[in-house]
């Protein structure tokens, strides 16, 4: 019998044999263990020999463990290892099966749990609204299984609020597709994502800028910038100093509020605002210009606390306090008869 013969056995020779192994060619043996006979595929895979588990006899009969052991060669030439490739077809239908009793909510809750853990997030507030969002809004779908959930379901959650509360609606979109994604990559949904915008759901809700009805706030021309500054330098208050720097540096309001000494080196007129606190995540460095630097030093440092602009009552003064500031100046103008 030449070594790569193959189709040796026959079914009335496996009966009739009490060999411990039979050999039927290609790396196809039937083998004995215990009491029962089993179907193996051996074969090499990266210079290893490895078995390939085929079934056992009483329920593979020798036409479909010849089947098994040929896919398994069709693998290894294509440079594939048979039993990384099962283990690799067994994860994805466990996926399968776990996504079919995975809800909604509670993966959503899962994935709130793990962004909480890695620290994505700035803060207790972004948490909260995650948590706000997925328990109340998308409360309706929670039940639903994650791998079912489809636009219709999206819909039902986001029409009630859309153009109603634009924002929240926004919002819960964006936190749904975020949350099917990270289900989609685990292997509990496959297809596409029904809460995307781009191609999707632009088509059946109106656009959001239709709808959002933008009242913006009026802009102060370029060309009175500087005399701006100049009275705003005659108003007393952390908030007046806050607005003043913010100007300065063309920084936003929460980056200037959560501004602390450690961030600054006055010597190299330096801001450097780190990763946790910049809105994209990354790390962001402040040219100080001479004016922002005479500021600075012009300014006390207050025991207890590290912000150069902190609130009375401690922590990081609000919003609020930069924009009475700015209604101070308007009032202040609008009462010597200017245009404010």
């Amino acid at each position: 019998m030449g070594k790569h013969t193959r189709n040796v056995l026959t079914v009335k020779a496996i009966a009739a044999s009490k060999s411990v192994k039979l050999r039927d060619g290609g790396g196809l043996w039937l083998v004995t263990k215990g009491h029962g006979r089993y179907w193996i595929f051996d074969y090499r895979f990266a210079r290893k020999r490895r078995e390939l588990g085929l079934g056992p006899l009483h329920s593979v009969g020798l036409a479909d463990a010849r089947q098994k052991a040929e896919a398994a060669r069709v693998l290894v030439r294509h440079g594939i290892d048979p039993i990384e490739h099962r283990h690799g077809v067994e994860a994805i239908e466990a996926a399968k099966a776990k996504a079919e009793v995975k809800a909604f909510g509670p993966y959503a809750d899962d994935f709130i749990d793990a962004a909480v853990k890695a620290g994505r997030w700035r803060g207790a507030k972004t948490e909260a609204g995650w948590r706000n969002t997925m328990t109340v809004h998308a409360g309706p779908i929670r039940e639903i299984a994650i791998a079912e959930i489809g636009v219709p379901h999206v819909l039902s959650v986001l029409r009630p609020l859309w153009g109603v509360k634009q924002e929240t609606a926004e919002k819960l979109r964006e936190r749904i597709e975020r949350v099917l994604d990270s289900a989609k990559v685990e292997g509990l949904r496959t297809g596409e994502n029904p809460a995307v915008w781009k191609g999707n759901l632009e088509h059946v809700l109106h656009k959001p800028d239709a709808l959002t009805n933008t009242n913006n706030h009026p802009a102060l021309p370029y060309s009175r910038v500087a005399s701006f500054v100049k009275k705003l330098r005659c108003v007393d208050g952390m908030g007046a100093r806050a607005l003043e720097f913010t100007i300065l540096t063309a920084a936003r309001s929460g980056e200037t509020r959560g501004a602390s000494w450690p961030e600054i080196d006055l010597d190299g007129a330096l801001w450097v605002i780190p990763a946790k606190r910049m809105k994209e995540g990354k790390e962001h460095r402040v040219a100080l210009s001479k004016a922002a630097v005479r500021l600075l030093k012009a300014t006390p440092r207050f025991e207890g606390t590290d912000l150069i602009f902190p609130a009375v009552r401690g922590g990081k003064i609000s919003d609020m306090t930069l924009a009475a500031a700015i209604k101070r100046m308007h009032a202040s103008e609008l009462e010597a008869g200017r245009a404010g």
